[in-house]
């Protein structure tokens, strides 16, 4: 089920991930939303390039599809160097890293997607890399094993997580700059919506481009997810240009609702305030109920809910709000029934 959802960042499919490449920003100046984040970046990149120096390694962390690699592209661009872009689990072996580290020339940068799944051997490999800018590989074994110290060019190590804090503390220490990659209010949205139209060479109006947005989920790759989708009902439904009221009855039709939810949203939170009386239920429970894994839960459907208060994690477990109800049209539980269930 989760597969299919059209509004998680998780997962993008390969035809997904090249259009999403021609949507992305080059440089800070094209760059919308998040503010604070991009002029601190601008203030780190222009010191580094007075000084002729490499950027500090970076962490990025938050929600999926927020532009954590669209924003290791940009540095990359900003700093006029090469970017080699990999992912924690395809680094299995010390051999798949070291290939890589020796292949960097002065300046690149090496930019690990869910870094937090690097395996601990890894791990344990690429401290030296990060902070003395050399390896120490070990051939043969046994008897005949010795270790070759092999000096490296300085780079820039880019990370990017969505659980920073499955990040080990060694790792975490390592890094010179931090930055919270936060959802987009609606606003922000809207406007890469407009200028993705642009580059898809859709007319959109600007009232449409704000309803979209507001069913997106903060998340600007559910954004451009939702305006492809959009796009595709305006060229079949009417003359291909955008409406309010088209983009509307799309999203409509898609099963999102005005807030950007969606069935499964939706089943999550009927479950906890019918079946559990508004909660508190641990999420196993929950999965059990929904058939669905406790990681799809917690990775591609809590955040949201979590953010627009539709939802609390507590230490006896998940709660509704009653504003969750109210958006579903549900009757919700007061507090003398959950006194007494609970």
């Amino acid at each position: 089920m989760a597969r299919e959802r059209i509004v998680t960042g998780n997962e993008i499919t390969p035809e997904e991930d090249q259009v999403f490449i021609t949507l992305r920003p080059d440089s800070l100046s094209e760059y919308i939303g998040q503010n604070e984040l991009r002029d601190k970046l601008e203030v780190t990149l222009e010191a580094a390039r007075q000084r002729g120096e490499a950027i500090e390694h970076v962490l990025f962390y938050g929600p999926p599809g927020l532009g954590k690699t669209t924003l290791a592209h940009i540095i990359a661009n900003e700093m006029g160097t090469r970017l080699v872009a990999t992912a924690g689990p395809a680094l299995q072996r010390t051999g798949d890293l070291m290939g890589i580290l020796t292949n960097l020339n002065e300046g690149d940068i090496l930019f690990i997607d869910e870094i937090h799944r690097l395996s601990p051997v890894i791990e344990e490999f690429i401290y030296p890399a990060m902070e003395d800018f050399k390896v120490d590989f070990v051939v043969d074994k046994g008897a005949f094993a010795k270790v070759i110290n092999v000096p490296l060019k300085k780079f820039t190590l880019i990370g990017a997580t969505t659980r920073a804090g499955l990040l080990s503390a060694p790792l975490r220490d390592r890094f010179g700059l931090y930055y919270h990659v936060d959802f987009y209010p609606a606003e922000d949205l809207a406007r890469i919506i407009i200028r993705s139209a642009r580059i898809l060479n859709t007319s959109i109006q600007p009232e449409a481009a704000q309803a979209i947005a507001e069913r997106s989920r903060g998340t600007p790759r559910i954004a451009n997810r939702l305006l492809r989708r959009v796009r595709d009902y305006a060229d079949v439904k009417s003359d291909g240009e955008i409406t309010e009221e088209l983009a509307c009855k799309a999203l409509d039709a898609e099963g999102i609702d005005s807030l950007g939810l969606d069935n499964l949203d939706r089943k999550l939170l009927q479950i906890i305030i019918d079946y559990y009386k508004g909660g508190p239920v641990g999420i196993e429970a929950l999965g059990a109920t929904l058939n669905e894994e406790v990681d799809t839960l917690v990775d591609m459907v809590e955040p949201y809910l979590l953010k627009i208060g539709f939802i609390q994690r507590t230490k006896r477990g998940r709660m509704a709000s009653a504003e969750a109800a109210r958006h579903l049209g549900l009757n919700f539980p007061g507090k003398d029934t959950q006194q007494r269930l609970f």
